[in-house]
């Protein structure tokens, strides 16, 4: 199944593409939260989506949210490409690094992102996220964590690399910032993807290939990062975790270049469809 949410910013309401098309699930749902998840969400939705019910059609010109409601955190993993800590000039990490994003930088696929108020170096990155399906707790293995993913999708992690490296060495500093993380356009669950463990991605800025990567690069993968966090923290039902990014980042270029006004960026990852967001900048 592939999860959406569409409507006005912090009123989206649920629903699912199916063939193409964004179908209304509010009538039977709240919303793809916490609730909907721990209790045993995603299976009353596939007996809804599989009685062929006639579902109400979301018209083409209704925003895109992000697939998921505002979680209760945003968990992030850093040089998680073994070829992006080698374009940092950074050694292999032996234990993922981790760090958090607020919660409420999450914003929709296609909504603008606003480069922040004395900002010089806004950056992109194209990463893989992690839906949590179940809370989870000391995890006995990474095979134990998998039924614990809802599915994946798309995280655009918007970095400021000044607030975030320059500024008392706060990773948050740089990665909270308002629109600092689009997600989506719909969260794939797990049976939607063959093999998580080997999907291309990219990245472009104005139309110039800037990122291109897979996730066989990934240092540690999405079943252990799951694992291995479980040990540090409760993962709850609608966590997202992103999980790092491959190498072209704007800091990594030489010279370095960052995101402006009236940039666009293009990203993707197969079999988690596309997003597109254009900079702006900060009232």
């Amino acid at each position: 199944m592939k999860l959406i949410r569409f409507g006005k910013f912090k009123k989206e309401k649920p629903g699912v593409l199916i063939d193409g098309k964004r179908l209304d699930l509010s009538d039977h749902f709240n919303d793809w939260d916490y609730d909907f998840f721990n209790n045993n969400g995603l299976e009353k939705l596939k007996k809804i989506t599989s009685r062929k019910k006639k579902l109400t059609e979301v018209d083409d010109n209704v925003r895109w949210g992000a697939p998921v409601a505002r979680p209760g955190k945003v968990i992030c993993v850093g040089l998680n490409y073994s070829d992006h800590a080698k374009e940092s000039g950074m050694p292999i990490p032996k234990e993922p690094i981790i760090f958090f994003k607020a919660a409420n930088t999450v914003v929709g696929p296609f909504d603008d992102v606003i480069i922040p108020r004395k900002s010089k170096k806004t950056d992109w990155e194209v990463e893989l996220a992690i839906i949590i399906g179940k809370d989870a707790s000391y995890l006995t293995s990474p095979r134990a964590a998998v039924s614990h993913i809802a599915g994946y999708c798309i995280s655009h992690d918007v970095s400021e690399r000044e607030f975030q490296l320059d500024r008392g060495g706060q990773w948050v500093k740089g990665k909270s910032c308002d629109s600092f993380n689009p997600l989506g356009p719909f969260l794939a669950t797990r049976d939607e993807i063959r093999n998580v463990n080997k999907l291309n991605m990219w990245l472009d800025v104005n139309g110039k290939r800037e990122q291109t990567g897979s996730t066989d690069k990934m240092i540690f993968n999405s079943s252990f990062i799951v694992h291995y966090l479980s040990h540090f923290m409760t993962l709850e039902a609608g966590d997202v975790i992103s999980t790092g990014t491959p190498p072209g980042v704007g800091m990594g270029k030489k010279p370095p270049r960052y995101l402006k006004e009236g940039d666009v960026c293009e990203l993707a990852i197969a079999g988690l469809g596309e997003q597109r967001q254009t900079c702006i900048k900060s009232k």
